[in-house]
């Protein structure tokens, strides 16, 4: 019993370092950061929208593109280093130009959103090289229509919280991240950007006016972003 004892008494001190460096092994490795925050902001965006009005062939309208004014800040939770999501808050810019051949005139048409993101995460995060697909929600704040004709003068208006677009705009996306910081997005809008059901009587009118009636507009956007990780270095 006593040679039993000692022959595992001295095993285990043969064995101890490599249990000791199995350990340290195990503390050394870097484990993926469950938490961090992250910039959320679509830098640059580049839309135009499905358009169907009356019942008409659908047809993309003219391009838009605007860098102003973006801002966001994403909480992100990391699984591992190849899985995770995220959401966040932001305020985006987002709208589509209509153009008219008779008169040449163009009408351009956005609105300022206060959004909450959901996008989830799959590739090698740790490196910064991954896939995304989500999507969020979109409470517009700020419309803005400004129409004019070809070499005359600007007409615009803007209102706030204003019933011409619905009130809540859902949208779903795809997108990649590139290693260091580098975002590209699709991103869609299903709802109408504008409210069919909008009236409104001008001056001197015996009857309310629908100025949206007959219109179906889809946004569609590619977003450039450039996303900055706060997150402590391990």
């Amino acid at each position: 019993m006593k040679l039993t004892l000692l022959k595992i008494c001295s095993m285990a001190l043969l064995l101890s370092p490599l249990f000791a460096t199995a350990q340290e092994n195990t503390a050394g490795a870097k484990r993926p950061r469950r938490a961090y925050l992250s910039t959320g902001m679509d830098g640059y965006i580049l839309s135009t929208s499905i358009l169907q009005k009356n019942g008409g062939d659908a047809k993309l309208t003219t391009p838009r593109f605007t860098g102003f004014f973006h801002i966001g800040l994403n909480v992100n939770f990391d699984f591992s280093n190849h899985s995770g999501f995220y959401t966040g808050i932001n305020i985006k810019n987002i709208g589509f130009i209509e153009k008219y051949n008779n008169p040449d005139s163009t009408v351009k048409r956005r609105v300022y959103t206060f959004g909450i993101p959901l996008g989830f995460k799959f590739g090698n995060i740790k490196e910064g090289n991954y896939f995304l697909v989500g999507g969020g929600v979109d409470f517009p704040f700020n419309f803005k229509e400004k129409g004019f004709i070809k070499r005359s003068e600007k007409a615009k208006f803007n209102e706030w919280f204003s019933d011409r677009t619905p009130a809540v705009m859902p949208y779903v996306f795809i997108g990649a991240h590139f290693r260091p910081m580098f975002s590209f997005k699709l991103q869609y809008y299903p709802v109408n950007f504008l409210n069919t059901d909008y009236s409104t009587t001008p001056a001197g009118a015996t009857a309310p006016v629908y100025p949206y009636r007959g219109y179906k507009t889809q946004l569609v956007m590619a977003t450039f972003a450039f996303d900055i990780n706060f997150r402590p270095r391990d």
